[in-house]
């Protein structure tokens, strides 16, 4: 029997598909990539009315190409509506809580877990995604994912550890937390920093990566963790609006000083490190001046990368509600300047390490045949380059030599 996994959205789903994989394969199944596929398993976003059409898109193709094929389809959108996803030929529709199930609805019995046999389930990645946190206690505005995700809840510390140690024993170099709130993260009096602390201590990893942060997150204790060069120098801090106006519309837990601080400290912790974040436009009642706020405050911090998402309505939220809903014209007006600013702040960012040799752990060809290979600094930026030999999931460091597509060209020794 073949399985596809297809994923959409956050890093978060990205870490449940990995396991879904592992179940697969342990249960006997083999992992493929496309058509032809016996069960396509579709792990669903639905921050956005575009991921939801996305995911209705994927399912009425895969009706149309594996007419014999059963559909799954899980995660974020199917939690919040499944008939939706039933209505255009999904087969079998489950919720987030029972996403890691999915076997015992097709009745197989699964193969049980034995660290050490993690395999890449087909997924091709050299970075391995493990979830240290689900849920979120917060109420933005504009989210649904505390109705999908439920409330906040964390991985216990041996667990983590002892997945950190599976994934590197088979052959992973990388390995990003990620989570709804990873900063939120506390089991048994022990916070984010304190897990950190324990991987670092306790496994071989070769990179960690913290998926993505928020400003009241960072602290001092925190960023002394990055005196250990295995800590990626990115930090994904969101900000979703520079205007304080709009960010208290929107019921973040921060101001634009806070922010501006968080910045500040990490900037002085960390050498060329890289922050990007996420922004919203078009936020109800989002003014032109709160938006020429919002874009100049994203000037301002000279991020390395945004980025941008035009506010969509979501069903149950506080925000769909809010009257002053922005015309789609100015929205789409507005998306076209912030990502504009988006490429420009992208390309200052990039253009500071010409010259100069970064070490890259490389991921496969570009094109089968090729010799192109693409890779990631350890701050995340994009890394081109050609070579005879084989690179695919080591580290090896190149001399960069100019701005290449969305990132830099470097020339392999």
């Amino acid at each position: 029997m073949k399985v596809a996994i297809h994923t959409l959205g956050c890093k978060l789903n990205q870490a449940e598909s990995e396991l879904l994989a592992q179940q697969f394969a342990e249960a006997g199944y083999s992992i493929v990539s496309g058509d032809g596929a016996d069960i396509h398993v579709l792990n669903t976003c639905t921050v956005t009315h575009i991921a939801d059409r996305k995911s209705r898109h994927l399912v009425r193709l895969w009706r149309k190409r594996d007419p014999q094929a059963l559909i799954v389809a899980t995660g974020c959108y199917a939690e919040r509506a499944p008939q939706e996803l039933m209505k255009v030929g999904a087969g079998l529709v489950l919720g987030n809580e029972d996403k890691m199930h999915i076997l015992d609805f097709l009745e197989v019995e699964p193969v049980p877990y034995s660290a050490g046999k993690l395999t890449t389930g087909g997924l091709g990645r050299v970075r391995s995604f493990i979830k240290i946190q689900d849920g979120c206690n917060d109420s933005c505005a504009y989210c649904v994912v505390p109705q999908v995700r439920g409330l906040a809840n964390c991985i216990p510390v041996p667990d983590t550890i002892s997945e950190v140690k599976s994934r590197v024993s088979a052959g992973y170099k990388e390995i990003v937390f990620t989570g709804t709130k990873i900063g939120d993260y506390r089991y048994n009096n022990v916070n984010l920093k304190g897990l950190v602390e324990q991987i670092l201590a306790t496994t071989n990893v070769e990179r960690l990566h913290l998926s993505s942060l928020q400003s009241q997150d960072i602290s001092p204790e925190l960023l002394s963790l990055w005196r250990d060069l295995r800590l990626c120098r990115h930090f994904h801090l969101v900000l979703q609006s520079g205007s304080d106006s709009v960010l208290r519309r929107m019921r973040r837990r921060y101001s634009i000083d806070d922010y501006k601080q968080a910045v500040s400290l990490i900037r002085k912790t960390v050498v060329d490190v890289a922050i990007t974040t996420d922004i919203i436009v078009g936020f109800p009642g989002e003014s032109d001046e709160e938006f020429e706020e919002s874009y100049s405050f994203c000037k301002e911090i000279d991020f390395a990368d945004i980025h941008v998402f035009t506010y969509s309505s979501r069903p149950g939220t506080l925000a769909a509600r809010m009257p002053e809903q922005v015309s789609d014209k100015v929205k789409a007006e507005r998306s076209r300047q912030m990502l504009q600013l988006a490429k420009t702040s992208a390309n200052k960012f990039c253009r500071q390490f010409l010259g100069r040799e970064l070490m890259v752990l490389w991921e496969n060809e570009v094109v089968p045949g090729s010799g192109i290979y693409s890779g990631l600094g350890d701050n995340y930026i994009r890394v081109f380059t050609q070579s005879s030999e084989t690179l695919t999931n080591q580290f090896r460091s190149v001399q960069v030599v100019r701005v290449y597509e969305q990132g830099l060209w470097g020339d392999y020794r």
